[in-house]
């Protein structure tokens, strides 16, 4: 699957690769390609059934980290990735299943494990919206507040309505999100580890609980050169929440893209 991307700064060094969380979009981590794109070739990617992707009936991570192998093969065979929540865990698996596609990995606040949690209540949320009377993102914010209290959630979420369309529509392939959740919100079984040696960092939010005591081991588990790093403050959404920290962050640990 070709996915849609953006590529920004310089030719010449290895690219950097950002891939964004559930719900989320390419342009969800614009603050920190604009950093990084100073000195490296960035790239910000739409994964399959987000922004303007292709969409498919599977949303599970083998499926995503193929589209981001192929990507990756596309901007030249090698990249430093760097990924968000559920694009965190597509990177692991591609580091842990293609190795060879990357010299350093970044996950931002997620383990790779499975978790409690399930993210279908977003959804429900929005397939409830009645689309075909929204014309403003105001309008649509006002009806989605029933459901997600959360003022910054919904702005969140609003990123992905076309409003443009007629009627309006949802970027997002909620009906494959909704069947895959189980998989998204898990962990493939069988994935090896240790088989990633480059160097890796795992960025989590203070006030975020998806990196605890089981989530730090399961890290080192899997990644046992990983460097965990805590942001005080910033949550689940630590791009958002303190962008230029986490901007900063990551260039000092990609550097210029060279060497290992």
């Amino acid at each position: 699957m070709k996915l849609n991307h953006t590529v920004t700064g310089p030719d010449g060094a290895l690219p950097i690769l950002l891939v964004h969380g559930l719900y989320g979009q390419g342009r969800n981590l614009g603050a920190q390609a604009r950093r990084l794109a100073q000195t490296r070739r960035v790239v910000t990617v739409d994964l399959r059934n987000h922004g303007d992707s292709p969409q498919d009936d599977r949303a599970d991570y083998p499926a995503l980290a193929d589209d981001l192998a192929d990507l990756i093969g596309d901007l030249g065979g090698r990249v430093d990735l760097v990924g968000h929540s559920m694009g965190g865990k597509a990177a692991m698996v591609l580091a842990l299943t293609r190795p060879d596609l990357m010299r350093r990995l970044v996950v931002m606040d997620i383990a790779p494990l499975a978790y409690a949690h399930d993210q279908t209540r977003y959804i429900d949320a929005m397939e409830a919206l009645d689309l075909s009377l929204v014309t403003r993102r105001s309008q649509a914010d006002a009806a989605l507040s029933a459901q997600v209290g959360d003022a910054g959630i919904r702005a969140f979420l609003l990123q992905n309505l076309d409003l443009k369309a007629s009627p309006p529509a949802w970027k997002l392939n909620l009906t494959a999100l909704r069947a895959a959740m189980p998989q998204i919100v898990g962990w493939p079984d069988d994935m090896p580890a240790g088989r990633f040696a480059g160097k890796v960092m795992a960025l989590r939010g203070a006030r975020s609980d998806y990196v605890d005591e089981a989530g730090e081991a399961a890290l080192r588990a899997h990644f046992p050169q990983v460097r965990i790093v805590t942001l005080k403050d910033a949550g689940h959404w630590l791009h958002a929440d303190d962008p230029e920290a986490v901007a900063e962050t990551l260039a000092a640990f990609l550097g210029d893209g060279q060497g290992d």
